[in-house]
């Protein structure tokens, strides 16, 4: 597997982990649709959440969360839209981001970035 596959599986795993400890109910994951893929479906006091992860290792010219831009958010809200549609979901949801950065000593630090479409596009 190429070592960028495994470094987003990896970052996928630790987000689904921590997102569980903080409180979410992890719901589905890796979901593939006809618009596009959504990384995680989880549930927080009763309003889905749809969370992109990102994950990027120290050195590279952006941090994860400054790699979702514009095209990115609106395909977010179009597919997190399908979802929603697809499992009856009629309540408040969001888009999280959850930003993993992996040191130089391999250590890896989450950051969670909360309804990243507020006054922007309201999904």
């Amino acid at each position: 597997m190429a070592k960028h596959i495994e470094l987003g599986a990896a970052g996928e795993a630790l987000a689904a982990r921590e997102l569980s400890r903080l409180g979410y109910r992890l719901v589905d994951a890796n979901v593939r649709m006809r618009m596009g893929e959504l990384d995680i479906i989880a549930e927080e006091d009763g309003e889905m959440v749809v969370v992109e992860v990102r994950t990027r290792t120290i050195g590279r010219m952006l941090p994860p969360e400054a790699t979702v831009g514009p095209s990115k958010i609106r395909k977010l809200v179009r597919t997190g839209t399908a979802y929603m549609d697809r499992i009856g979901w009629e309540g408040p949801w969001r888009i999280d981001i959850a930003a993993i950065t992996v040191g130089p000593d391999g250590k890896p630090a989450l950051e969670i970035f909360r309804d990243i479409t507020v006054g922007i596009i309201e999904p």
